[in-house]
């Protein structure tokens, strides 16, 4: 079992959860993968032509399936796996709480909680990630509730363990920030790195500046998240000469009027 210390991987700053270039019969364009040091699903070809840590998605809703991938995981150069909480079935804090404990004491690398609400119907509170980060081998959390106020409690109950907040969600990036939180993994990071790098980067020394600029980013990340998905987001990577391949089914391409909103949006970015 990994313990967090010096030689834990450096987790912080702006980092994107990187999209899956597929080409047009739906499988993974390994050469545009490396192009973008891309998508966490293909972890070797990742740990391979990364320069940064690598956090690889490895929940799944069983136990058993999620210390399979991790093991997998860090067996192809994985720095740490980022387990989402178990989903499809229904669980309390307490199973949520001993799910990740277990798969913690035998993790060959440091486990991120992950706790994305919209998509699982089920979010880590407060107490519990500050249970949790009292355990050697896990090593942060990141949060895409969306939920500033829930993320300050998670800040609180987690201020005294070597422990890293990171949100999920671009929108409140500069929020997050002031709220004591790392930085973010976030969508946006794809298509507009510099952006929100500077959002970050702005916050250290004039955090007014840093919301400003984060809020001129909102109405896109809606937009190539929640608003038009993956499909708006690998248009729009497209669009900027980035090799984000097309979208897997069931997803499609997205419709032209879903293309001119992208479109306008990042005219005013850019």
């Amino acid at each position: 079992m990994p313990t967090n210390g010096p030689d834990d991987p450096e987790i912080g700053g702006v980092a994107p959860p990187l999209v899956t270039p597929f080409d047009d019969d739906g499988d993974v364009d390994h050469d545009a993968l490396r192009e973008l040091v891309a998508h966490l699903e293909d972890v070797e070809t990742v740990a391979d032509a990364a320069s940064v840590p690598v956090l690889a998605g490895t929940g799944s809703p069983g136990l058993r399936e999620t210390e399979r991938a991790t093991a997998a995981a860090a067996e192809a150069g994985a720095d740490a796996a980022l387990v989402v909480t178990p989903f499809y079935y229904n669980h309390d804090q307490a199973t949520f709480e001993a799910y990740y404990r277990e798969l913690a004491d035998q993790a060959p690398v440091p486990v991120y909680l992950y706790s994305v609400p919209a998509y699982t119907d089920a979010a880590l509170t407060a107490a519990t990630v500050g249970r949790l980060a009292d355990h050697p081998g896990i090593a942060g959390i990141k949060d895409s509730a969306g939920d500033v106020g829930k993320l300050v409690r998670t800040v609180e109950r987690t201020a005294d363990a070597e422990f890293n907040v990171l949100v999920g969600s671009a929108s409140v990036l500069a929020q997050a920030l002031d709220a004591g939180a790392v930085g973010g993994i976030m969508a946006l990071a794809n298509l507009v790195p510099g952006e929100l790098s500077a959002v970050a980067d702005e916050h250290a020394s004039d955090p007014a500046t840093a919301r400003e600029r984060n809020e001129a980013l909102v109405q896109l990340n809606h937009a190539i998240t929640s608003r038009f998905g993956v499909p708006g987001l690998k248009w729009a990577m497209r669009q900027r000469g980035l090799p984000a391949g097309h979208p897997r089914a069931p997803f499609t391409e997205p419709d032209a009027e879903a293309t001119a909103t992208i479109e306008e949006l990042l005219d005013r970015v850019h």
